[in-house]
């Protein structure tokens, strides 16, 4: 018998709505392969997925989204294909924003967005610009975006201010460096999903996910739907979470 998905309000009422979820978008490729279709119909019929989960967690008052939708490792793809994610990026910010609008969605970058080309960090900084009345959730788009990068570049910056200002060591703590990272000031994931049933984080959020708890779908991320996503914080609101203490 199919499980039963819950409702908005019914997951509301149960309170303890994670503040924010990480989603680790994988299987576009499989998805396509299956249907023996172009790689980039995968990437394309994802767009919809996106577009449940950024509604879906808006409805429930999520404060955060945050999507893995280029690492730095996708660079060392087929040039073809990589130009032709970016050209669906941009398309997506365009054909997006206005519904982006409509939930109240603010939008940022994380990662290092001056890998991306020109073309696209215009449209990133239109659609943000669209945006900047906005007061709702807070979507992430992971870009040309590693965890072990963000780390580097964490402490290349508090080396460079050291340098300069003579940093104390003992000042360096965990959020001394948490307040250098991309994520800075927004709360560590509660919850990160990861669509087509691999298990690994794939190089993604490694400091913020220390206490993140993990739902794993066989989905394939265009087959992902809002059903997936309540199914996914209703069994988050059935764990208990312990952040290292005992019983």
């Amino acid at each position: 018998m199919p499980t039963r998905t819950p409702s908005p309000d019914e997951l509301i009422a149960r309170g303890n709505i994670p503040r924010h979820v990480a989603i680790i978008m994988d299987g576009n490729g499989r998805w396509a392969k299956a249907r023996g279709v172009p790689r980039l119909m995968g990437h394309r019929a994802g767009r919809e997925s996106v577009r449940e989960a950024v509604k879906g967690c808006s409805a429930l008052g999520v404060q955060v989204l945050t999507l893995y939708t280029f690492s730095i490792e996708n660079w060392q793809r087929p040039a073809r294909e990589v130009s032709a994610l970016m050209t669906i990026l941009r398309q997506t910010l365009r054909a997006e924003r206005a519904e982006l609008k409509a939930n109240n969605v603010r939008l940022q970058v994380i990662g290092r967005p001056a890998d991306l080309p020109a073309p696209v960090r215009e449209e990133i900084g239109a659609t943000q610009r669209f945006l900047e009345s906005c007061t709702g959730m807070q979507l992430n788009l992971a870009l040309s975006y590693s965890g072990r990068a963000e780390l580097v570049d964490a402490v290349r910056r508090i080396v460079a201010e050291a340098r300069d200002l003579r940093l104390d060591p003992a000042r360096i703590d965990d959020e001394f460096l948490a307040s250098y990272l991309y994520t800075a000031g927004l709360p560590d994931p509660d919850l990160l999903i990861r669509t087509s049933g691999e298990m690994r984080l794939s190089n993604f959020m490694l400091w913020q996910l220390a206490y993140t708890e993990l739902w794993i779908t066989e989905t394939l991320w265009p087959d992902f739907r809002r059903r997936h996503l309540f199914q996914a914080i209703l069994e988050y609101q059935g764990r208990e979470r312990r952040f290292g203490r005992s019983d």
